[in-house]
């Protein structure tokens, strides 16, 4: 395989998603222009981006949907069947979980964690109280979606001690984690911060 850049790399889980779409309404070969009218990338950079990788596809009869998905989750190292854990089942937590399975691209939320499960009420997924996680912790789970909103570090600190490698954060609290655990923080307020910004410049440049 050749080097892929950054660029492309990042392209990779679009044509994952589109492609995993793809399967489910049972196509199994895809050109690559209907392949770009998903994913809105040119048909050109498609194919090149394919080509990377190896010779995918046969001119004229386009490619095989499960190869590809099964190139591209090797590429990315992707499981679909991620046991994924939701900490923090509140208001947050609960509107997250109406978006579990993802387009089934990733695996699922297969349960939460709260403080205090007594509050939460019902929920899609089984729940637990947080003091119980050395017990309830699916098998084989690495990837946690914290979203609490109290005692963050100590949350933290029990999920890397319960084998969990992967945060994506939506607390907005600062806190330290263990070598080797990452983190992906979900700022939306930065986020809104960032496009009031480009709003304004776009304004002030029509403006002039």
């Amino acid at each position: 395989m050749k080097d892929i850049s950054k660029a492309t790399l990042q392209r990779y889980p679009v044509y994952l998603k589109a492609l995993r779409k793809l399967k489910s309404l049972g196509i199994k070969k895809v050109m690559s222009k209907e392949l770009a009218d998903y994913v809105d990338i040119q048909p050109t950079t498609i194919r090149r981006d394919f080509s990377l990788i190896g010779h995918l596809g046969k001119q004229g009869f386009g490619y095989d949907v499960d190869e590809l998905i099964n190139i591209f989750s090797s590429q990315l190292g992707i499981n679909f069947d991620e046991k994924i854990i939701l900490v923090g089942a509140g208001n947050l937590g609960k509107a997250l979980l109406n978006y579990n399975h993802w387009d089934n691209v990733i695996g699922e939320i297969v349960c939460a964690f709260d403080k205090y499960p007594e509050h939460v009420g019902e929920i899609s997924v089984p729940l637990y109280d947080i003091k119980d996680i050395k017990t309830r912790i699916p098998k084989g789970c690495r990837i946690a979606i914290v979203c609490v909103s109290s005692d963050v570090q100590n949350t933290i600190n029990i999920l890397a001690e319960n084998g969990i490698v992967s945060v994506v954060d939506l607390t907005h609290e600062h806190f330290v984690v263990p070598k080797g655990m990452h983190v992906r923080c979900v700022d939306i307020v930065s986020t809104i911060i960032e496009l009031v910004f480009e709003t304004n410049k776009m304004n002030y440049e029509i403006g002039e």
